[in-house]
């Protein structure tokens, strides 16, 4: 059920062809820009054969559907049981920049054999990621990047420059998808697939930033969809403040529920100590600089909060305890640095700064801000995630597809859930997310820790699997209750099974 590796720390970073471009006919009526979507011509995936793989072509700009296309990478594992399949369901692992193909490949270790049984399951890589044109940006730009924690005004203002900069060589390297790479164009994408595979209605499994889509296409096209879960949700109405103090207590919450474990497990390397002493001590000492890993560089506190951000998706609790403690007398490995001249994918610069708003526009704000974090939580400095979620966006232009309340009209029952305790999409989240959509939505919490809640427990497992099966779904409020993280859960485990960036 764990296909993906996850790692630990804090998270920040064919020519198949479309053929016989036959239109189909409601787009207009369901909201969709008219365009004439075709077939895909399906091969067999050069990773996975069994899986079938292929490209659809599709406009950069709806608002232009004649003008200058791009190629959208699609998967389908067809049903292992034809004769008892529902449906076709489209999945996303979220991101920024997860591949929903590569999530795809990896289904039928994710989802139980029932699910996979009676349902296609068809990934796709968004626009502006992996196979789907996606954005890249200059090695030799990024690895220039200043710190995202400002010390002065002229800090502040490096970071601004660095920001313009990173986002001219982003949008040259990667052409017009850079400001086309938004979710309200996924969410036509979307039903592009639904088109192009000829299904009236399709099923949609999005976890953590595939929530965003989840909740655009069924905002923009309800009426298309049979069931949909939406697993560990972002708040696409949140302000500055709002999502960076958010973000910020769960980060804290995560750091009190890892002392609380410690507390009570004997396998805990801090088992029977005050092991709220023993951090802040470790704090204090990475703020005089006597903290360096193997190169020789500074881990700051905010490096250690953000280790205790990639800690919680997992959660990772006994590895980040072990980790921890080596920190007393060892230090942890160097990171891996960039080679000369190279590209790399980089999308959140184009997606996630297109899909959110938050502007910092004066180091006196930033200032503001950043106090507030630390005072929410003291002892993890924040949360990284949201804090470098903020920053990267800096000195940008304003976005695109800026935050607004979730309004869901004309969808079916949508099936919403999350763990009480996740450090990337807080629980306050999708409270929020719920009470903005509480006619058309049914909340479940898993009482537990981590990201991703789909297989957490029996409870979670069967609630998901009937729900997509027969569409039947508990009452709203209802809870899961946690289940122990494992003691000795593989160190390549504390990062969430399918994403790739923060969300």
């Amino acid at each position: 059920m764990q296909p993906m590796m996850r790692v630990l720390g804090a998270a920040l970073a064919s020519s198949a062809l479309v053929l016989g471009m036959a239109p189909l006919a409601n787009a207009a009526e369901q909201g969709q820009p008219e365009f004439t979507v075709g077939a895909i011509d399906w091969k067999p995936c050069e990773k996975v054969p069994t899986v079938d793989c292929g490209f659809l072509t599709l406009p950069i700009d709806y608002a232009k559907p004649n003008g200058e296309k791009f190629q959208l990478a699609v998967s389908r594992r067809k049903a292992n049981d034809p004769s008892q399949r529902i449906g076709a369901m489209v999945i996303n692992p979220g991101g920024p920049g997860g591949s929903g193909v590569d999530f795809s490949f990896g289904a039928d270790r994710y989802f139980s054999k029932e699910i996979v049984d009676r349902f296609d399951v068809i990934g796709f890589d968004p626009r502006g990621v992996a196979r789907s044109q996606p954005i890249k940006c200059s090695a030799d730009v990024l690895r220039r990047q200043p710190s995202e924690y400002p010390a002065t005004k002229a800090e502040f203002d490096a970071l601004v420059a660095f920001n313009k900069e990173l986002r001219a060589d982003c949008r040259k390297q990667s052409g017009p998808i850079f400001d086309h790479a938004s979710t309200r164009d996924v969410a036509n994408d979307i039903d592009s697939i639904r088109r192009a595979l000829g299904e009236k209605k399709i099923n949609y499994y999005g976890v953590s930033y595939g929530t965003i889509m989840g909740q655009h296409y069924a905002a923009q096209y309800g009426k298309n969809i049979r069931a949909m879960i939406i697993d560990s949700n972002m708040d696409h109405s949140l302000g500055t403040w709002k999502f960076l103090e958010t973000e910020a207590r769960g980060a804290n919450d995560m750091f009190n529920e890892w002392v609380k474990w410690s507390d009570r497990t004997p396998s805990s390397p801090f088992y029977g100590k005050d092991l709220r002493k023993i951090w802040k001590d470790l704090l204090a000492k990475a703020d005089r600089g006597e903290l360096v890993d193997e190169t020789g560089r500074k881990i700051t506190a905010e490096n250690l909060g953000g280790n205790v951000v990639g800690m919680g998706y997992g959660p990772a609790f006994k590895q980040f305890a072990d980790w921890v403690a080596t920190l007393v007398g060892g230090t942890p490995a160097p990171a891996k640095a960039f080679a000369e001249g190279e590209t790399f994918e980089n999308p959140f610069a184009g997606i996630f700064c297109n899909d959110y708003n938050l502007r910092v526009g004066s180091w006196g704000e930033y200032q503001a801000l950043n106090a507030m974090e630390k005072r929410v939580a003291p002892n993890t400095r924040g949360s990284s995630i949201g804090h470098g979620a903020m920053m990267g966006c800096v000195g940008f232009p304003q976005a695109t597809n800026p935050q607004r309340p979730l309004k869901i009209k004309n969808a079916p029952k949508i099936l919403l859930t999350n763990s009480r305790y996740d450090t990337a999409t807080v629980y306050e989240w999708a409270v929020n997310a719920h009470r903005q959509t509480r006619d058309t939505t049914v909340f479940v919490t898993y009482e537990g820790w981590g990201h991703g809640v789909y297989d957490r427990s029996e409870c979670t497992l069967k609630i998901n699997n009937e729900y997509l099966l027969s569409l039947k779904l508990p009452r709203s409020g209802t809870t899961c209750a946690a289940v122990e993280p494992p003691a000795e859960q593989s160190v390549l485990s504390a990062k969430p099974k399918v994403t790739v960036g923060p969300f």
